[in-house]
């Protein structure tokens, strides 16, 4: 060691090492190798982007609109490399920064504003608590106490599992789906972390190990739905429905709660079916019995002590944060703290501001320490904040292109569709959408334009805008099509396969449940079974 450390001090040591006879590489050797870097598969698919793009300008014609074509090139060029993962998604994400401006689209400016708003300020927030979290080893009592509840003895895969996605679920009832799962995967990869990592451990651990981080961000998505507070696209529906029909009874907490709750509860049982099919098999169970036994995790957590001031600290805060999430804008009748503010602050003001505070608070330990400082934050997922850009900037390119009006026009089918046939039509139609825009995108493009074909039909308009609402938050299969996904995918335990296999059965079954309950719990709340008021037949419907 002293030696290598001399020869690398020396001044006259060159910078790179000279280049012995003997690792000479023949000619004949080196003519091919510039051509075998080239001609790989990686290269083809980078190369599938630009290609696609420009067949999409050269043969598609969309009614004769240059943007809506140029918009959907952009997007194929995308989400070839997304699906492809032919560079690095996070450097793909960054994508759009040129494609809008050499398209038409957008100017960089307005492209560069769509990478940093509301929601990634949540996200920023959510991230600087959930680092205290797990710097001060909450996540690993939190997972350590439900582990030991769940995992029954002797060990039930299939019941930890539950325990895991039903309190990921119950937290995001009361706050957003990305903050639910922000602050729950760190608490599921503490259970993870007990299990041997990827080179040592068995295929059975490997598949629970992808079971729970999926049962994480879909039992997010899923506790979302049965609460208005639980998601942005239900708060949407209520102000749209306010907005058109503002005679109309309006959709309260308490009404959809009985329509949401329980449809999320029999979603919520056909996840953890899904994943206890795919991902707890037969011999699950004694693969994990070595790392999580019951009595070994009363040990540890007796280890850990009593919480200090410092743990106390950061759960006073992040309780803090969950009531303003929950308060800052509850119903129409009961508007929630955020009226103060005339409309002006934002989830992501509330999560920024409160994170602020672990960076005033003193952690007890040492005299002039704070609970958290910005060495601890160097970990910050910053490839999560370029991905949700990309799908801000996506998604407001497919409305400002007039991409969405050409897209709207293909729902001119549902006129034609039996009855009982047009709900499940809708939530299919919304929840292919959803998957490559933001769920409120996917709400507040939809919902104009299903009360316009609900008056066409004569049919209830929430009939229409409920199930259009619910599939709007079927965002299962892509990693971007909502930032929970993006949560749990770059954990680095699962892969977008993954995602599609678990997320269309669960899609499926989604719609399947909507299809039943719509024409008949959904006719017991919303009265979409009632004669059709006057003012939903000649309300005039603007479109975006």
């Amino acid at each position: 060691m002293s030696s290598v450390q001399s020869i690398s001090d020396d001044p006259k040591t060159p910078l790179l090492p000279l280049q012995n006879d003997s690792n000479i590489i023949p000619r004949s050797q080196s003519f091919n190798s510039p051509f075998k870097s080239i001609f790989t598969m990686n290269n083809v698919f980078i190369l599938l982007g630009p290609l696609s793009s420009t067949v999409i300008c050269l043969c598609v014609d969309l009614n004769g609109s240059k943007m809506s074509r140029n918009m959907l090139a952009v997007l194929a060029w995308v989400f070839l490399w997304w699906l492809t993962e032919a560079i690095p998604m996070p450097v793909t994400s960054m994508a759009p920064l040129f494609l809008f401006p050499l398209f038409g689209i957008a100017s960089a400016d307005e492209v560069a504003k769509t990478y940093m708003d509301d929601v990634i300020a949540l996200v920023l927030g959510s991230f600087t608590l959930a680092l205290a979290v797990e710097h001060y080893n909450i996540h690993k009592r939190l997972a350590l106490n439900i582990t030991m509840l769940f995992c029954g003895d002797p060990l039930n895969p299939p019941l930890l599992l539950l325990g895991i996605c039903a309190t990921t679920a119950f937290v995001s009832m009361w706050m957003h789906n990305t903050a639910a799962a922000v602050i729950m995967m760190p608490v599921a990869t503490g259970i993870l972390q007990r299990l041997p990592d990827d080179t040592s451990r068995s295929d059975k651990v490997g598949k629970f190990s992808k079971g729970v981080v999926l049962g994480v961000i879909y039992s997010a998505a899923i506790g979302g739905m049965s609460t208005l507070t639980g998601t942005g696209v239900n708060l949407i529906l209520v102000g749209v429905w306010k907005s058109y029909f503002p005679e109309a009874k309006p959709i309260s907490f308490a009404t959809w709660f009985f329509f949401g709750f329980p449809l999320a509860v029999l979603i919520f049982f056909f996840l953890w079916g899904i994943l206890c099919l795919f991902y707890c098999s037969k011999g699950t169970a004694n693969a994990l019995s070595g790392y999580l036994d019951k009595a070994q995790l009363k040990r540890e957590l007796e280890m850990l002590g009593p919480m200090d001031f410092a743990e106390k600290m950061v759960l006073i805060v992040f309780s803090m944060l969950v009531v303003l999430w929950m308060t800052r804008s509850i119903t129409d009748d009961i508007p929630g703290w955020g009226a103060l503010f005339h409309g002006r602050v934002g989830d992501g003001t509330a999560s920024v501001m409160m994170s602020t505070l672990l960076f005033i608070i003193p952690n007890g330990k040492q005299k002039g320490e704070k609970l958290m400082d910005w060495n601890k934050c160097k970990k910050l997922p910053w490839n999560i904040i370029l991905l949700l850009g990309a799908g801000f900037a996506i998604a407001d390119g497919v409305k400002t292109s007039g991409l969405a009006q050409v897209l709207s026009a293909s729902l001119d089918f549902l006129d034609e569709a039996p009855y009982l046939a047009i709900a499940p039509a809708v939530c299919l139609i919304s929840g292919i959408v959803t998957e490559f825009t933001s769920n409120n995108a996917t709400a507040t493009l939809l919902l104009p334009l299903l009360i316009q074909v609900a008056q066409t039909m004569h049919v209830h308009p929430l009939f229409l805008m409920v199930p259009g609402a619910i599939g709007a938050q079927f965002a299962f299969l892509l990693p971007t099509s909502t930032p929970s996904n993006i949560v749990g995918f770059t954990t680095g335990h699962i892969e977008i396969k993954d995602m599609v296999k678990t997320g269309l059965p669960l899609k499926i079954a989604g719609v399947a449940v909507l299809t039943l309950l719509m024409p008949t719990l959904g006719a017991l709340v919303f009265g979409t079974n009632s004669p059709i008021h006057s003012d939903f037949q000649h309300t005039t419907v603007p479109f975006y």
